[in-house]
């Protein structure tokens, strides 16, 4: 549907487009750029095991807790100026963990990075909601960010390698720089301020109330993925439900909450971001096994890996920015539907591989990219349209948020189903053996010979008989939500259509 009042993006628009989608490809990339990189960090600045894993996890942590806040602070001091402040504090958090002399130091540096993220990422989508009105227009540009956003992540693990046969490892994060320098010149020029009118005062007890909710969950859940229930990893989730409780109770009662109740209003939005949190969740769940397959089952290296990876990115930059033209031909509701089966029959894929099956597991990643980027796409944009433009940093915050606890969650229980099975298949083998699959390989190592080769490809049948368990579990849970969608989407469609759109605030 397109709104005929609607002003039409021009060249200067698509244009600012452009230059958006600089930060957000960054952040994305830099969830994945350490990949190389922490061989050589290991052994210049000698981390703990425990500081290995802050260098790794203190970005997405400062990342998940602060994306509520800073959403809600870009409607009221302007997306465009804390787009500004964030691309600067980005740079030069990358300049201090270029240059880290220690391992304290890089995870501060880390730290502020994930802050500048924070503030980076619902500013670039709240501006596109902004600087596009009219619908096929705004469709197409969340559609184009979809894929820019999916395609980082894989992007960043490759530039990574690739930076590192010919540079130190502080180089990784020194290629952000020249990106910020030129967002900082380009931004001003090109994109205009928008804002929050009338956004009230600003309430700074549900900052650490977001941040005591989000985070828990988050550090319980990838623990889980990581380790398998425990009581300190139970414990984290149930804080974060009682934190989150007493955040929804505060925006609840609260005229400046800092999540608008007008939010809400739209059932479009409600369904937008739990249809994107359950496409986050197949996203990331798919990724815990193929990243792992590709390494330790087919027995490549990091390097070869992240550059077959790259293949399904192809399906995905081909399909996100044709999704909204589909949405707009046949109708949300069935290409949102038709996106969770297109993921389905991917997961079904990866649920026939074998052990040495390279180009079904490939086919199988591209066919899921391909749907579930379809379903980000059209829910994002379903979600945002449905807000009042003037909230639309706080939507985008809200919609990210989801995103990355879907993801979380996907590892966490799609890793826990298929460790189970690989567990309950090595029942009779070394607890080193049984623990997880790059465990096995190191023993097959020290025993050698055949009986090694044996161990090896006993626990690679095993890891694959629970990436099938997975699978199917996921097949399933993606055809529950097709069926939702179906029904759900044209049910917001038909209530969207009969209210007027929320006119754009321009302020500056």
């Amino acid at each position: 549907m397109t709104n005929p009042a609607a002003r039409l993006a021009g060249r200067r628009e698509w244009t600012a487009f452009t230059v958006l989608l600089l930060p957000l490809l960054l952040v994305s990339m830099d969830v994945s750029v350490l990949y190389f990189a922490i061989p050589s960090i290991t052994q210049e600045l000698d981390p703990t095991a425990t500081q290995q894993l802050w260098i790794f996890d203190s970005y997405a942590f400062a990342l998940a807790g602060l994306l509520i806040t800073m959403g809600s602070l870009g409607d009221r001091i302007g997306r465009r100026k804390l787009l500004l402040i964030g691309a600067a504090a980005f740079g030069l958090a990358s300049v201090g963990a270029a240059y880290a002399t220690s391992a304290e130091m890089l995870i501060a540096a880390r730290v502020l990075l994930g802050i500048g993220g924070a503030t980076l990422m619902p500013s670039t989508l709240g501006l596109v909601r902004n600087l596009f009105q009219d619908d096929r227009q705004r469709g197409r540009a969340i559609g184009i960010w979809s894929g820019a956003m999916a395609g980082g992540i894989a992007l960043g693990s490759v530039m990574s390698g690739l930076i590192l046969n010919h540079f130190w490892w502080g180089s990784v994060f020194l290629i952000n720089v020249p990106a910020m320098v030129l967002l900082l010149v380009l931004v001003p020029v090109l994109v205009p301020e928008f804002k929050d009118p009338a956004p009230g005062r600003f309430d700074l007890l549900s900052v650490p109330l977001s941040m005591a909710a989000v985070l828990p969950v988050v550090y319980g859940v990838k623990g889980i993925a990581a380790e398998g229930l425990g009581p300190l990893h139970l414990g984290c989730l149930a804080a974060g439900l009682v934190f989150g409780f007493l955040f929804v109770r505060r925006q609840l009662g609260r005229d400046d909450a800092m999540i608008g109740r007008e939010l809400f209003r739209g059932r479009g939005f409600a369904a937008g971001v739990a249809f994107n949190t359950v496409a986050s969740f197949a996203m990331m769940g798919s990724a815990y096994f193929t990243t792992q397959y590709l390494q330790s089952v087919l027995g490549m290296g990091t390097l070869e890996a992240a550059l077959w990876s790259l293949a399904p990115s192809v399906a995905v930059g081909a399909t996100a920015p044709a999704s909204t033209a589909l949405g707009q031909k046949f109708g949300r509701p069935v290409v949102i539907a038709g996106g969770f089966v297109i993921g389905a029959a991917g997961f079904a894929l990866l649920g026939l591989t074998g052990t040495d099956s390279l180009w079904l597991l490939l086919i199988g990643a591209a066919v899921l990219a391909a749907g579930i980027v379809t379903v980000m796409a059209l829910v994002s944009d379903m979600a945002l349209a449905s807000a009042p433009a003037e909230k639309a940093g706080s939507a985008a915050s809200v919609l990210e948020t989801g995103g990355e606890f879907g993801g979380a969650l996907g590892m966490a229980l799609l890793g826990s189903l298929g460790t189970a099975v690989y567990r309950g298949d090595l029942s009779d083998a070394r607890p080193a053996v049984r623990e997880t699959l790059g465990g096995a390989a190191a023993v097959a190592r020290q025993i050698g010979g055949a009986a090694g080769e044996t161990v090896l490809a006993t626990a690679r049948t095993a890891f694959v008989h629970g990436m099938h368990t997975a699978s199917y579990g996921a097949t399933a849970l993606l055809l529950v939500a097709a069926v939702i969608a179906v029904t759900r989407v044209r049910r917001t469609e038909a209530a969207r259509a009969a209210r007027p759109e929320h006119p754009p605030v321009l302020a500056g």
